[in-house]
């Protein structure tokens, strides 16, 4: 109790004697800026450890002054500060505090969601962390809507950086064709080709880039009837150009 309260004098001293206590002077120096924000990080780092103490008050108390400082630095709308808003709800929730939790915690996910959009991963964890507060307040169906959208975001993260990941995968086979390497080359472009038709079907025009790519690949280093089969899946313009295989298959360059 005693050291809570010496934390608490801290806070008081700290803003009553600071440029904080009415927000900052508009002319304020970059590195003192620098400064407050350091020891609003140090304040947040310190509520954190206290936290996993389970000395709950103690990290409220440092929340707190940590947010005062960001608040009064960075504005209410800055993602950092959201990090604190969301540290201090998370508290508030284990100490039953459920209205704050409330506050602080839906404070954060405006914050995030404004900043970043719906679709990230910090954005997902303000409605996790309100679906699991709703689920401590006994609000059941609304603890299962925001899981719900928990889930579609992190849906949409994952579909995101697949399909990113299918993108490296057709770079990389480009390069190693680009160096002679076609066997390398073909393993990339099918791996391409596997993610890209769970993420959007067969016929959709990545997909359809893909099976054009390895059927171009197995033409050019003449395996022939593997092109063909290959080729067979495209499905929109290029169709047309089976015959072209059918035709040309005694040359070794000719590619469409």
């Amino acid at each position: 109790m005693k050291k809570l309260s010496t934390i608490l004098l801290t806070v008081l001293i700290f803003v009553a004697c600071s440029p904080l206590e009415k927000g900052l002077h508009p002319n304020i120096s970059d590195s003192s800026k620098e400064k407050y924000l350091r020891q609003a990080n140090i304040l947040n780092n310190k509520g954190v450890d206290a936290y996993h103490k389970k000395e709950y008050q103690t990290a409220i108390a440092y929340y707190q002054q940590s947010i005062a400082i960001k608040e009064a630095t960075l504005g209410t709308e800055d993602l950092n500060t959201a990090t604190s808003y969301n540290n201090l709800g998370l508290i508030y929730k284990q100490t039953r505090e459920y209205k704050k939790a409330l506050a602080y915690l839906t404070k954060a996910l405006q914050v995030r969601q404004k900043s970043l959009g719906k679709n990230n991963s910090s954005t997902a964890e303000s409605y996790n962390n309100l679906g699991t507060l709703h689920a401590s307040m006994g609000d059941i169906q609304q603890a299962m809507n925001l899981t719900t959208q928990t889930i579609h975001i992190k849906e949409r993260i994952i579909q995101k950086e697949q399909a990113d990941m299918a993108i490296s995968y057709t770079n990389l086979a480009v390069l190693e064709e680009v160096q002679g390497n076609n066997m390398q080359a073909m393993s990339h472009h099918k791996k391409a080709l596997e993610i890209n038709k769970k993420l959007f079907g067969k016929e959709h025009d990545i997909t359809q880039n893909n099976y054009k790519n390895i059927a171009q690949l197995y033409f050019a280093t003449q395996q022939y009837e593997k092109a063909k089969k290959y080729a067979s899946h495209i499905v929109k313009e290029e169709e047309i150009r089976l015959k072209d295989i059918e035709i040309t298959e005694k040359s070794k360059t000719n590619r469409w």
